[in-house]
């Protein structure tokens, strides 16, 4: 490596963990974080980078790495359990969006018809890794807004793939005026077989053997090379890296190699997508915005009209009430990562012209900076309930116990406290749950249990104990951290899904922490000890001694 490539390189290392982490804290995402740092050591900016072009084709590799990913973690299972809302509100959503988006860039701003085809169904989708992670962030991806949500966004994901093939499709023939296009169909149908029929009888046994060599980097590389290697001949038949990526994933969906192949990807696809965001803000002309700063704001203006416009009476149709469709709507009226990825490739193919480009680049971007206050708004919207305020002078201050989250563990936790006259209060972030449990007169709140303010109001400082019962491990983690910060002599026990989650738990305060495997192991090797007519005095003891051992074994793991 020269080093001029390795000077570009640093500076690019600088500028996305200077930039990113700020822009994180400003609740603005990653996404536009790695944007905002390509765009000031571009060209429009302090103009630091030599090689743009040549990093650009480097970083590309990155969105091979994240169709991949997408394609493994895609079960067909799960699309089946969802498929009303996937298939039938992400469809539509995508078909009339996408249209409409043609039409006003075909008839309003008359663009070419193979360029307007593109910039429709591409401004339709949406930003899956910034929604994700606000949703996350507001602990409402488990509500019915952030199940619709995501369930939008999966079909979005899916419709990617048929994009990827129009932009080759119209690339090819824009190039060869059509006299190739059967000949180019015919090659990339014989490869997708080809890679399908490798994925299914060979890729398995080969990763197998490697895995029996017990070298991890051999196994590293072989993921890589997997990656790499089908998405290179997708691309050289005509078809995209990022298609032949994703159709190796999908095929590896059910592998039990799965999650290991995962997490040796994706490493490499964080990096390398950060630095392909990194130069699409380095692709960015900033004199757009300074020359035409009412066209760049009137364009996402429009662009987020649009898309409220048409997916609010369309998630109403699908029995949300008017305040959670309202929500869905303003959380995924961006557009996102994949329009950029659509866009640079067209722009290589020749459909899009360089100056449309660098205004379609402006209108993602700012839709992505003002997406975190839509996300606000949303937030509020699908919030703003007839529920029990939390009054501190209506919240029984006797209650011993406070129970983070009401879900099914903490509504039983709920049930045996009441058995043993017990008064407790529960707090859960969930409106549906909450407004349920108040309808039944239990005493369960709305509110985020690391608001310190909440907090003080159930009088968590008047209690002894509070139980953390989320299925969410880093929430989890988040809670009993923000818990034993504010109340150092709190007793707080949690609940985790096994050895190594508890350790964690304990790690960041938890007075005690219970594996939900081994308490159902244990449950179960009683029945079965029963069955076989084992002693009651000596299946306890057997049962008794195992559980000491787990949790001792827990605890010693925490000291080191």
């Amino acid at each position: 490596m020269s080093s001029g490539y390795l000077e570009d390189l640093i500076i690019l290392l600088v500028a996305a963990v200077a930039v990113v982490p700020i822009c994180q804290t400003l609740k603005l995402g990653a996404v536009p974080g790695f944007l905002i740092a390509g765009l000031a050591v571009g060209p429009s900016g302090l103009g630091l980078i030599h090689n743009l072009s040549e990093i650009r084709h480097f970083a590309e590799i990155g969105i091979a790495f994240l169709l991949f990913v997408i394609g493994i973690e895609l079960k067909p299972s799960r699309l089946w359990q969802m498929k009303r809302m996937v298939f039938g509100l992400g469809t539509l959503q995508v078909l009339i969006t996408g249209l409409v988006l043609v039409a006003v860039s075909y008839y309003v701003f008359e663009v070419p018809l193979q360029a307007a085809a593109i910039i429709g169904p591409a401004l339709a989708l949406s930003s899956t890794a910034f929604v994700l992670q606000l949703l996350s962030e507001q602990r409402l991806l488990k509500s019915t807004y952030g199940r619709t949500s995501f369930s939008i966004l999966l079909l979005q994901d899916l419709a990617v793939v048929p994009l990827l093939a129009l932009v080759s499709l119209l690339g090819a023939s824009e190039i060869s005026m059509g006299d190739d296009i059967g000949l180019a169909l015919a090659e990339s149908v014989f490869t997708l077989l080809m890679v399908i029929l490798f994925g299914r009888y060979f890729l398995h046994p080969v990763l197998h053997r490697i895995a029996l060599t017990k070298i991890p980097e051999v196994f590293t590389a072989s993921a890589i090379l997997v990656v790499l290697g089908v998405s290179l001949i997708a691309e050289k038949v005509g078809l995209s890296m990022a298609m032949g990526a994703f159709i190796v994933g999908m095929l590896m969906s059910d592998s039990s190699y799965k999650h290991q192949v995962i997490s040796e990807i994706k490493p490499f696809r964080g990096l390398l997508l950060g630095l392909f965001f990194m130069t699409m803000g380095m692709s960015l002309n900033l004199g757009l915005l300074i020359d035409q700063p009412l066209l760049s704001m009137g364009l996402v203006a429009l662009l987020i009209g649009i898309k409220i416009l048409i997916l609010f009476p369309l998630t109403y149709m699908f029995g949300l009430s008017k305040g959670k469709s309202l929500a869905v709507s303003l959380v995924l009226a961006q557009s996102g990562e994949f329009a950029l990825v659509l866009f640079s490739l067209s722009l290589d193919s020749g459909i899009l012209a360089p100056a449309l480009h660098q205004q379609l680049l402006l209108v993602i971007l700012i839709s992505l900076l003002v997406t975190p206050i839509l996300a606000e708004c949303a937030r509020k919207v699908v919030t703003k309930k007839k529920l029990i305020g939390i009054n501190p002078s209506e919240v029984p201050k006797s209650s011993p116990i406070i129970l983070a989250g009401f879900g099914r563990v903490g509504h039983r936790i709920g049930d045996i406290l009441k058995l043993a006259g017990k008064p407790f209060v529960a707090i859960d972030i969930d409106p549906n749950i909450v407004r349920k449990s108040q309808a039944n007169n239990l005493p369960v709140y709305y509110g985020d249990v690391c608001n310190k303010g909440l907090l003080d109001s159930v009088g968590v400082g008047d209690s002894r104990i509070v139980i953390v019962t989320v299925n969410d491990m880093e929430t989890s983690k988040l809670i009993v951290g923000s818990l034993r910060q504010t109340y150092p002599d709190l007793a707080i026990y949690v609940r985790g899904g096994n050895s190594l989650e508890c350790t964690q738990l304990l790690e960041v305060g938890a007075s005690a922490a219970v594996s939900d495997t081994i308490e159902a192991s244990i449950e179960l090797a009683g029945m079965g000890l029963t069955s076989l007519k084992v002693a009651e005095k000596e299946k306890k003891s057997i049962l008794t001694n195992y559980a000491k051992h787990y949790y001792e074994q827990i605890k010693l793991a925490k000291k080191y």
